[in-house]
């Protein structure tokens, strides 16, 4: 098998650069113009000018942009919500140039691994695409093929995300973004090695195998490498199109989503970071195929037992057990103040989870500004206390949380949270979920 080496070649970074510095720099110019000359920015036309640049480049820089949306203060609400739009469709490659690159990673006889191979991507995201095909024994199969240059394209993208953060760290100073910076650097690297996201497969197959409701494809290592990922083809249909069927159907969906998240965060201590509506399907019975495991995060037991306990601190009004538990998390130096505006957003998380009883996962029928109003307020405290730094960690779980609350208001879901959290974190003890967590990733190769 030959090696596709694209890793982080120096030519490579510079075209990149270049594109999308060409996008952003302008943008950039402009802010740093108003700062000095005191002529203030049109926030709103500024956040939908950089839409607009940051739309036309794909790649990377458009995943940094749409995870940026998605966490709670880590940008000013106009930037937010226009970031937010962005789509993970991206052009396809053609035929002839699908071919080199299954070429590459395959060898001269590729198409001869497979019973059929179809020439037009099914799918096309910021990193890659997918094919579907068949096994010689007649196996539907997914193909999973990144684009050449990622390895140069997300070196050079993170580059720009120091622009833009520094950028808004010049706008507003309450939120120390270094560790946002940090994670997703860490998480996108990740995301480029097929070998890891196949280990991250089987890791979840391991987490999920008592759940029969909840699907993950097998990967096919023969047909495998660093950057082609040749996994079982799972039927199911997109989330989207339930939204008009029957509350109980609605219901059944919204509880077996929980499942595929949160068992593995609450029992084995690792996340699903991507809730995108592209990354599961539902199946004829209702179960959820869940797809896509570039992003997965791997969490210390004594973060998760922080999660818990600032639960159990709200629910119970233990203030103490509050402060621990964020530290726990691991913010430090935060005020008496500090803690009392962070609780105005964990009780926003956490406020289903407190109601033994059915109801929507929140009042506001706009999905797409789930949580909003209450960052928002969040936001203008912390602006007003001074510089909050969140946690590597808190990204991705805090991601994840308005993400799935997000696609739990689009189905309109009637579901007692309580119930169904408490079922999951009952018995919940570090001892037990590092004994878990570590026997789940020796079994796939992956270490603690």
């Amino acid at each position: 098998m030959n090696e596709f080496r694209d890793d982080n070649r120096f030519g490579g970074r510079l075209s990149r650069y270049a594109r999308v510095t060409g996008a952003v720099g302008g943008l950039a110019m402009q802010f740093a113009a108003s700062k000095v000359l005191g002529t203030g920015l049109d926030n709103e036309r500024h956040a939908r000018d950089l839409l607009a640049a940051l739309g036309g480049l794909k790649g990377p820089v458009m995943k940094i942009a749409q995870i940026l949306s998605t966490i709670p203060e880590a940008l000013p609400p106009e930037y937010a919500r226009e970031l937010s739009q962005l789509q993970a469709n991206a052009p396809a490659m053609g035929w002839p140039f699908t071919k080199r690159r299954m070429r590459t990673e395959l060898g001269e006889g590729w198409q001869a691994l497979y019973g059929s191979f179809e020439q037009e991507a099914c799918a096309a995201a910021s990193l890659g695409q997918v094919h579907k095909a068949t096994s010689l024994q007649g196996q539907k199969l997914a193909v999973k093929l990144q684009y050449p240059d990622m390895g140069s394209a997300v070196e050079a993208d993170l580059g720009q995300l120091d622009i833009i953060l520094g950028l808004f760290r010049a706008y507003d100073k309450s939120i120390d973004t270094s560790a946002v910076r940090q994670e997703l650097a860490a998480r996108l690297r990740e995301e480029l090695d097929y070998v890891r996201e196949a280990q991250h497969m089987a890791l979840y197959r391991h987490m999920l195998a008592d759940e029969p409701l909840v699907t993950v494809p097998d990967s096919l290592p023969k047909l495998s490498s660093k950057r082609l990922l040749t996994m079982s083809w799972l039927e199911g249909k997109p989330l989207m199109s339930f939204k008009g069927s029957d509350q109980a159907t609605r219901n059944t969906i919204a509880v077996n989503m929980f499942k595929a998240w949160y068992i593995p965060f609450h029992q084995y201590g690792i996340i699903h970071g991507d809730p995108h509506l592209g990354n599961y399907t539902v199946r004829d019975d209702l179960g959820i195929n869940l797809l896509d495991f570039g992003c997965v995060r791997i969490f210390p037991p004594k973060f998760v037992a922080g999660v818990i306990d600032l639960y159990r601190a709200l629910r119970d009004g233990d203030r103490d057990l509050a402060v621990q538990a964020y530290k726990n998390w691991g913010f430090e130096g935060l005020s008496n103040e500090m803690i009392d505006v962070l609780n105005i957003w964990a009780g926003f998380v956490y406020g289903p989870l407190m109601e033994d009883g059915v109801r929507l996962i929140n009042n506001n029928d706009k999905p797409g500004e789930y949580g909003r109003e209450t960052a928002f307020k969040v936001h203008t405290e912390l602006k007003r206390l001074g510089t909050v730094k969140p946690p590597a960690e808190f990204v991705f779980m805090d991601r994840a949380s308005v993400g799935l609350g997000s696609v739990f208001l689009h189905l309109k879901a009637e579901v007692n949270w309580y119930q169904l959290f408490h079922e999951v974190i009952d018995g919940f003890t570090v001892e037990a979920m590092t004994a878990r967590q570590n026997e789940a990733l020796a079994s796939v190769g992956l270490a603690g």
